[in-house]
């Protein structure tokens, strides 16, 4: 086993200028609060394997993983969040697993919803990264 925290994989899957957030209503704590789609890579996983597997899962799309955006955010002791770019290349998002909205948010709107407190300094990281806003 690696030392050292599990990764959780976060995709900022991007069309036409716009990010796609979702917004978690599954488990309850995390309920209501917006993130970048994605979850836990797994054991025997890369983390570019678990990104794909993870917006099938929860979106019903196939991505293509891109470049992995500078920078890791701690989301608990045992966790961390690495945020990937994704290109959407097959299908159109839904909210199927643990999300009950999407939405597609423009550059300038990126902090109108209310991301989840991990998701915040990724969102940031993003922006920077991407100049998307």
């Amino acid at each position: 086993m690696p030392d050292g925290p599990r990764v959780v994989v976060g995709a900022a899957i991007v069309r036409d200028g716009y990010l796609l957030a979702a917004r978690r209503n599954a488990p309850a704590a995390l309920a209501g609060g917006w993130e970048l789609p994605g979850g836990k890579v797994e054991p025997g996983e890369s983390e570019t394997e678990a990104l794909i597997r993870e917006c099938q899962e929860e979106l019903g799309v196939v991505v293509v993983p891109g470049e992995r955006v500078p920078g890791e955010w701690p989301l608990r002791d045992d966790l961390v969040l690495r945020v990937y770019l994704a290109e959407l290349v097959e299908g159109e998002p839904a909210p199927l697993e643990d999300h009950d909205e999407l939405r597609w948010l423009a550059g300038a709107d990126l902090f109108e919803v209310a991301w989840l407190p991990a998701d915040v300094p990724a969102v940031t990281a993003f922006r920077r990264f991407s100049g998307l806003g």
